[in-house]
């Protein structure tokens, strides 16, 4: 499936908006959108002043609108993390930044807090995340070139997720793809950190 970032205007003149997603299928049908939820005038000035520092949700809705799961980001100085949970509250997992100096590492965990998916993108292909499981690779995520305007001017991000393995469970499949949600956030989000020097250097 295919998570594309829905573009803002108001990007092209230097500002944060709150971060919108439509996910769609190969044949580019509408599965599912996510959006964050901090809204009003704290949550625009949390945006501008501390971009992916800050604490905010993620809330992601079927075609009809309806809520299926919402990612938690709480504030954290160090080892950053997504909390996913279902439409009802129950914790699917999380997903958590891991040091790394050369690499962009985080580790997927269920909701035991087991450590079921591994991702370490390697220096040579900073836009590729593969999970790992077992010395295999299990799905991965990659970013997608969306053209020299978006790439310069916007963070309109273009993300392909990929199965690859059957035995991955719902859960691990709905981590996968907020991972996808999380990495744009972590690593993506260029305009308030550096803009063009920081693109070149991701």
């Amino acid at each position: 499936m295919y998570v594309q970032q829905v573009f803002e205007m108001a990007e092209l003149f230097g500002f944060e908006t709150r971060n919108k997603y439509r996910i769609r299928d190969e044949n580019g049908r509408d599965l599912l959108y996510a959006a964050e939820q901090q809204k009003g005038l704290l949550g625009f000035l949390g945006r501008q002043a501390f971009g992916h520092w800050r604490s905010f949700e993620v809330h992601f809705f079927d075609s009809a609108r309806q809520p299926v799961m919402r990612g938690i980001h709480p504030f954290r100085w160090f080892f950053q993390c997504l909390e996913l949970r279902s439409r009802d509250g129950r914790l699917m997992g999380t997903i958590e930044r891991q040091f790394s100096i050369l690499t962009k590492s985080f580790h997927v965990h269920d909701a035991q807090g087991r450590v079921v998916l591994e991702v370490s993108s390697p220096f040579w292909r900073v836009w590729t995340f593969p999970f790992m499981r077992g010395g295999q690779e299990r799905a991965r995520v990659a970013k997608k070139w969306s053209g020299l305007g978006s790439e310069l001017f916007t963070d309109r991000d273009n993300f392909l997720v990929e199965y690859l393995e059957r035995s991955l469970t719902e859960d691990e499949r709905a981590l996968v793809l907020a991972a996808a949600i999380y990495i744009d956030l972590m690593y993506f989000e260029v305009k308030g950190e550096g803009g063009v020097i920081n693109l070149l250097r991701s």
